[in-house]
């Protein structure tokens, strides 16, 4: 295109309205270039000629898959930048979008702030908060170069065996109602006035969000991760779908489908959700993206061929295609169902509509390269602040003390000598769970933050002597100088199905920490889990406090703030603690067990009001 044919292009006019612009460009498309906005690819196999030649739309990189390991923001700006300059040579100069899985921070690039884990925010019922985590999020996603997240999850958790229990801020519908402010956050407050359903993105400082996965996946039978949600329209109304409305009015650019069914049948082939009801009855105008190889899925209860599962998905609804790795099987199969009907031109059309609507909202033909102005943000000290404060806020104090009348906590931060104790405590990984630098995390020191240990030893004074055992010995618990124990247990990181956990019991190296410290010295433990576990009666007994800490992220500082009492306990519990998992499975007429150990919304505090 020549810089005359440039200037007399109303897409390329900043100052035209957005719909015009839609309008001219997908005037100007061929039906390859169509297609090739509907399609979404992993880095791995992007390559320049790839991007130009069919005119891809869309970039992503999966958990963990950067420039190379332990590769800083900059490193990931010019790696995006290179893609967006190939997309920017193609005929008409269409950026495209690239995207991450930014579910807790920048959470797969070294060095950023890594936030609370949904169900901790969802701990915290402080709107307020997830929109400022958002808001930092954004800047640290874009100055990545990356302009788009695959967050934030809006499921309601029915069953913490759930495998991504933790991506959901809770059972309530309330609750992840008031907790989706996060998307105001990520692409900015929309202006009062602002059109029902149309995607918003404020500025070069905001991404698109995404809100998942649409529709029913926290409800499945069991907790099983893509399973089936067995319920009727009014319900998964009622329940499930509810939390999109707030997302869709503050005018969220995309929305992911489920993996799972309803009612037996996959999400991502139903047209009667993804169009009728999100696009027609929600007034929906952004695009509906599928998961990853999410239209391959529908073929698995049929033996169908790949064509098969294109039409029935593109039908459906689904507007951009997660491809991510055949695009030039899934480019060659779309149009040859586009040229013999079976998928008609306006269905092409609406979905480009969709896709070009999102790009012109979000400024990418304005602004398609990284602004290195926001390097220095990424893991900054305000940003990791707002982190410290979430999981202040956060923490559910269960137990405090043995008899009512005599709390333990909070604890005197001059003691002469404090035992730390438990896998937990020094493990950055165990302490921000799954979704950090790679899919389902790891253990160890895998990006830059502050861990349990390093706060507590930061919290007490010069004169207090800190003994670290991960495992203590008999000797260490037998001294009679020991004021008392921090024992921090818990989950190993998981991810998805990985994660889905039919007993839900707490690892028997974490219980038998408990079992020898416990039964000498006061002890406090501290939870760190994406969920409730199963609390077994020996160890509440044993044991003189307990807090749940859920995913923490890098910022333990946070914790200590609360357990030496410069501040007290605000959480309530996101999710009714369960007793025994057999109580999940109940015949009633209510999802939670009759007799919980602690109810939704417990917690307790220092002060008695």
């Amino acid at each position: 295109m020549s810089g005359l044919e440039e200037m007399v292009c109303v897409y390329m006019n900043p100052n035209s309205p957005i719909e015009a612009r839609v309008k001219d460009l997908l005037s100007r498309m061929s039906l390859k270039e169509k297609i090739g906005q509907m399609t979404q690819i992993e880095r791995s196999i992007a390559t320049p000629s790839a991007i130009k030649d069919f005119g891809i739309g869309s970039v992503f990189s999966g958990p963990g898959n950067g420039p190379f390991e332990s590769a800083l923001s900059s490193d990931w700006a010019d790696m995006v930048d290179g893609f967006q300059k190939s997309a920017l040579e193609s005929r008409l100069r269409i950026p495209l979008i690239y995207g991450i899985d930014a579910v807790h921070g920048n959470n797969s690039i070294y060095g950023a702030t890594i936030f609370h884990h949904n169900v901790g925010l969802g701990a915290t019922r402080d709107a307020d908060l997830a929109q400022r985590i958002g808001a930092a999020t954004a800047l640290e996603v874009k100055a990545s170069g990356i302009h788009y997240t695959f967050a934030p999850c809006v499921a309601v958790c029915r069953d913490p065996r759930w495998g991504r229990c933790y991506e959901s801020f809770g059972e309530g519908t309330d609750i992840v109602r008031k907790m989706s402010s996060i998307v105001s956050g990520l692409q900015g407050q929309c202006p009062e006035g602002h059109q029902h359903g149309y995607p918003f993105v404020a500025g070069r400082s905001n991404v698109i969000a995404c809100a998942k996965h649409f529709v029913g996946d926290g409800g499945t039978e069991k907790g099983i991760s893509e399973g089936n949600t067995v319920l009727s329209y009014d319900d998964l109304e009622r329940i499930h779908m509810a939390p999109y409305l707030d997302c869709i009015s503050q005018g969220v650019s995309t929305i992911m489908a489920t993996y799972s069914c309803w009612n037996g049948r996959r999400v991502h082939s139903i047209h009667f959700l993804l169009t009728e009801i999100l696009k027609e009855k929600l007034g929906f105008k952004g695009f509906v993206i599928s998961d990853w190889e999410g239209l391959d899925q529908l073929c698995e209860p049929y033996g169908s061929d790949y064509s098969y599962c294109i039409l029935t998905g593109i039908s459906a609804g689904i507007d951009m295609v997660m491809v991510p790795l055949r695009y030039e099987l899934f480019v060659e199969e779309l149009t040859s169902l586009v040229e013999s009907g079976e998928v008609s031109m306006t269905r092409i059309d609406d979905a480009v509509e969709r896709i070009l609507r999102v790009k012109f909202a979000a400024g990418l033909f304005e602004f398609p390269l990284t602004d290195r102005s926001l390097l220095d943000l990424v893991g900054c000290k305000k940003h990791r602040d707002i982190a410290r404060e979430a999981v202040r806020k956060s923490l559910v104090l269960l137990k405090n003390g043995k008899d009512q009348s005599k709390p333990f906590l909070p604890l005197n931060r001059k003691a002469k000598r404090i035992l730390v104790a438990g896998i937990h405590a020094d493990d950055l990984g165990c302490q921000c769970g799954g979704w950090t630098i790679t899919k389902y995390g790891s253990s160890g020191r895998i990006t830059i933050g502050t861990t349990l240990l390093d706060a507590i030893k930061e919290a007490t004074g010069d004169e207090t002597e800190i003994i670290y055992e991960q495992n203590p010995s008999k000797e260490t618990v037998e001294r009679d100088d020991i004021s008392f124990a921090i024992v921090a247990i818990g989950e190993a990181p998981y991810a998805e199905s990985r994660g889905d956990n039919s007993e839900l019991v707490i690892p028997s190296n974490g219980l038998d920490t408990i079992s020898t410290v416990a039964h000498k010295i006061p002890t406090l433990v501290i939870l760190i889990s994406g969920r409730p576990l199963v609390l077994e009666p020996w160890l509440l007994e044993k044991i003189d406090a307990l807090v749940a800490a859920w995913l923490p992220g890098t910022e333990a500082q946070g914790i200590t703030d609360v357990i030496f009492g410069d501040y007290d306990f605000k959480g309530q519990l996101p999710m009714t603690w369960l007793r025994r998992v057999e109580d999940l499975d109940q015949p009633t007429n209510r999802v939670k067990p009759h007799d919980p150990l602690f109810p939704l919304g417990f917690g307790l505090t220092y002060t008695k009001d």
